[in-house]
């Protein structure tokens, strides 16, 4: 017999906090383990003896991966217990971290980041709707912004923690190091996760699953595979065209279905669907951030890899002031005043990057960073409560699972806006196609830099304008109550 909520509820809220912990360790390692490879390609490529192009598919073979399976595992966590999908998750992503470092070829790392990525995907999924529903309502906006913090902290403190990593003991420690203290994050987790009270009886939706996988494989594949080879080969312009077809159609399928793998009814309130896009734009403005931020220290301002890592650690560090202050707040006053200040804040930062150049100080840079750091600490904590708590408890695991999605499709996306919009304002200043930098020439670079970054805080204007409207609307709606009822 199931114990009820109100019983798992009673146990568990003395040691709610630690459960937290062990649940945000492996968050903070999945998600760090998404941005932490891209410093080392440099290193592994050489190596491994592979190309640049090649080298690509170590980073995408896991984001891709992980945006391919995530819906999956959300459902599976609701039908079957998210703590048990969580569980076996964690295992999975400590043999895939274990097989990487052992990986002497492309093609073992490719397979070993596949497993990792099942693994990550599996966490993922369920961890926000596990803190969701072990955490009462007056902490749940701490508690979901702090995982907010842990998430952005493993996704911009990839390639700092990765130059200090690298400098000191090599590119597999940068997979072994999650070994230790996996372990003993799982030994705490089979200890004291609680077992599972919510679960929904239903059958997994195996066409569902197929076709978002077909979709995420061929649309976002084209897209990143478009870098390297250009958007213009027919190959990949056919791929991304059948991708969206294969996206329609599972749109199509689960709105027929009685148990659908995606719920599409979700989508339907507002609050939600605007807070998972605007964490959709952050993710992309950080990760334009993410990826340029390393070729502008290192190959810019001439920084050693260790150095360029001391100074973007400002990023997760101002963040990991901000966020836990941020989440706290919001459990008081409205998130959604918080989440509007923090991407006027980030407009702000990023319109401040487009000013850096090839003598910039580092105080001018520093002073940038924090600010790029304060404001996603700002947005992230509250905007994953609203998340989070507009949805109802059977829905938490899907919801999260759809929170992760977003979260690295952004990765994504960022990744390849930065990269197509760098290479194409590069090639259009030096006349010929470009695809790397042009020693000797850093104003080409910087040219196509300040155009990303111009683009980025275009975007976040777009999710100001959506989370203003959004404040304004709910306000209305508080106010109309309020006459209604006197």
């Amino acid at each position: 017999m199931q114990p009820s909520v109100k019983e798992v509820n009673q146990e568990v809220h003395q040691r709610r906090w630690l459960i937290f912990t062990v649940l945000n360790i492996f968050t903070f390692m999945a998600t760090l383990d998404a941005s932490i490879v891209n410093i080392a390609l440099p290193t592994i490529s050489k190596q491994l003896g592979l190309a640049f192009a090649s080298s690509q598919w170590i980073v995408i073979s896991y984001l891709l991966t992980i945006c391919t399976v995530i819906l999956f595992f959300g459902k599976l966590g609701d039908m079957f217990g998210k703590i048990n999908v969580f569980k076996w998750g964690s295992i999975l992503f400590i043999i895939g971290s274990f097989l990487c470092g052992l990986s002497t070829s492309l093609s073992l790392l490719v397979i070993s980041r596949i497993i990792q990525a099942f693994g990550a995907a599996m966490t993922m999924a369920n961890s926000q709707g596990i803190v969701t529903e072990i955490f009462p309502v007056k902490e749940r906006g701490k508690a979901l912004g702090l995982i907010g913090t842990f998430v952005s902290l493993g996704s911009i403190t990839g390639p700092s923690l990765g130059g200090i990593i690298i400098s000191s003991l090599g590119w597999e420690y940068i997979f072994w190091i999650n070994i230790p203290i996996g372990f003993i994050a799982i030994a705490l987790a089979w200890k004291i996760l609680p077992k599972d009270v919510t679960i929904t009886k239903t059958k997994i939706d195996v066409a569902g699953s197929l076709l978002f996988s077909f979709a995420i494989i061929l649309s976002i594949g084209g897209l990143l595979l478009g870098q390297q080879y250009g958007y213009s080969n027919w190959y990949i312009i056919t791929s991304i065209i059948i991708g969206i077809f294969t996206f329609i159609s599972f749109i199509i399928v689960e709105y027929r279905k009685e148990s659908p793998m995606l719920e599409l009814s979700i989508f339907k309130n507002p609050l939600f669907s605007i807070s998972i896009f605007c964490a959709f734009i952050v993710f992309i403005a950080n990760f334009c951030f993410n990826i340029l931020s390393p070729f502008y220290t290192q190959d810019i301002l001439g920084m050693s890899a260790l150095h360029s890592g001391y100074i973007l650690m400002l990023f997760p560090i101002t963040m990991a002031i901000v966020a836990p202050l941020s989440g706290a707040l919001s459990d008081r006053i409205s998130g959604q005043a918080i989440t509007f200040a923090g991407l006027l804040v980030m407009i702000v930062a990023q319109i401040g990057l487009t000013f850096l150049h090839e003598g910039s100080t580092l105080t001018s840079l520093a002073l940038w960073i924090i600010m790029l750091g304060a404001s996603t600490g700002l947005f992230q904590s509250p905007n994953n409560s609203l998340i989070m708590s507009t949805v109802e408890r059977k829905q938490l695991g899907i919801a999260g699972s759809i929170n992760s999605l977003v979260r690295n499709l952004g990765m994504v996306v960022g990744i390849s806006v930065a990269t197509s919009i760098l290479f194409s304002v590069m090639s259009m200043k030096a006349g010929y196609r470009v695809t790397a930098l042009i020693p000797g020439r850093p104003d080409i670079f910087l040219s196509g830099m300040h155009v990303v970054f111009l683009v980025s805080s275009s975007l976040c204007f777009v999710g100001l304008l959506l989370t203003g409207w959004r404040y304004m609307t709910s306000r209305k709606v508080v106010a109309k109550k309020v006459r209604n009822a006197s």
